[in-house]
C-alpha cells in the first residue's frame, strides 16, 4: 500500500466515478482502476460494488475511506511541515552560551538571524564553555558558543569568530589605576576575582599567570560577571575581563587598563557535533556566524 493508492481510492470514493476521479487527478482511468484493484487485493476485501449503473462503497470501503482521510490529512500536514522546515519557517536551535559572552556580538548575531527566520525558536542555555562542549558532544545542544577553540574532543567541529583582549579592572583608588598599561607580572600580590573553574577563561588566566612565575591568589570564584564587577567596585580584589565587557561598565569608580602582553585574550568561537545531521535552521545559523568572522 502506498500513498498514491490511498489518494486514488479517496478520489474515486468522493465522486463514485473512476472517470471523474481520473479527470480530477489528471491520470488515466486504467491507472486508477489498476491502483484500486491492487489495494483491494492487498487488503483482501472489495472496496466498491460495481454495477453497470453506478459505483458504491462497500462496508469495508466505508471503513477504509474514514482512515484514508486521516492518512491523507496527516501526509498533507507532514508535507507542509517539511516544506516549512526546508524554507526555515519553523524549527528550533538549542544554543549553549557562556555568561561571559557580551551582548555586542551575540545579540547582533541572533537579531540578524531572527530577522531572516522569525519563526525559528532559539533556546539558550547559559553555562561555562566546558559544560557547553559536553552538552554539544552529548547531543543536548545543537551549537555552543565557546571561549576557547582548543578542542580535545574529536567528535566536535569548531570555528573561531573573534578575539577579544582581556583588560585589568581595578577600583579607581588602586595604585595601578593611574597606569596606561600593565604587565601580568605586576599582579602577583593581588587578590583575583575570577570566573569559576568550569569556565575556560579561568584556565587561560591561570595559564598566563603561571607563565609569569606565579599562581594567582583567588579571593572569589563566580559565574556572574556583574558580581565580579561589584566586588572590584567594593575594593575586594582585581579582575580580568574581555575588552567588550569592560567598555560597557557603567561604574565610574572602576578603571579598565589594557595589558602590554598580546597573548591575553578571550577567543570566541562556535562548536557543533561532527558527523551529525544538522537541521537547516542550525546550518543557516552557522553560515551567518561565518559572516561575523573578521576578514
Amino acid at each position: 500500500m502506498d500513498i498514491r493508492q490511498i489518494e486514488y481510492f479517496s478520489e474515486v470514493a468522493k465522486h463514485l466515478s473512476f472517470t471523474k476521479a481520473a479527470s480530477t487527478l489528471h491520470v488515466s482511468q486504467p491507472s486508477i482502476s489498476k491502483a484500486i484493484q491492487n489495494l483491494e487485493a492487498e487488503l483482501g476485501v472489495p472496496l466498491f460494488y460495481r454495477s453497470s449503473k453506478k459505483l458504491e462503497l462497500t462496508d469495508a470501503g466505508q471503513a477504509v475511506l474514514i482512515n484514508a482521510q486521516h492518512v491523507l490529512e496527516a501526509f498533507k500536514n507532514l508535507r507542509s511541515e517539511l516544506t516549512d522546515l526546508m524554507e526555515l519557517k519553523k524549527g528550533q536551535i538549542r544554543i549553549g552560551i557562556p555568561p561571559i559572552v557580551g551582548s555586542a556580538f551575540f545579540s547582533k548575531l541572533v537579531s540578524q538571524y531572527k530577522d531572516k527566520y522569525p519563526y525559528i525558536e532559539i533556546i539558550l542555555t547559559e553555562v561555562g564553555t566546558k559544560k557547553i562542549r559536553q552538552g554539544v558532544a552529548a547531543g543536548e545542544l545543537d551549537i555552543g558558543i565557546i571561549c576557547n577553540l582548543c578542542v580535545d574532543n574529536n567528535s566536535l567541529e569548531a570555528i573561531g569568530i573573534l578575539k577579544d583582549p582581556l583588560m585589568l579592572i581595578v577600583h579607581q583608588d588602586h595604585p595601578l589605576a593611574t597606569h596606561s598599561f600593565v604587565n601580568l607580572s605586576q599582579l602577583e600580590k593581588e587578590s583575583f576575582i575570577i570566573y569559576r573553574n568550569d569556565f575556560t577563561l579561568y584556565d587561560r588566566i591561570i595559564e598566563e599567570c603561571s607563565k609569569n612565575g606565579f599562581f594567582p591568589s583567588i579571593a572569589c570564584e563566580t559565574s556572574q560577571k556583574d558580581l565580579i564587577i561589584e566586588m572590584v567596585a567594593a575594593k575586594l580584589g582585581i579582575a580580568l575581563l574581555p575588552k567588550k565587557i569592560c567598555e560597557k561598565i557603567q561604574d565610574d569608580t572602576i578603571k579598565a587598563i589594557p595589558f602590554n602582553e598580546d597573548s591575553i585574550f578571550l577567543e570566541l568561537g562556535m562548536t557543533w557535533k561532527k558527523n551529525k545531521y544538522l537541521s537547516y535552521a542550525v546550518r543557516e545559523f552557522i553560515a551567518l556566524a561565518h559572516e561575523f568572522i573578521p576578514q
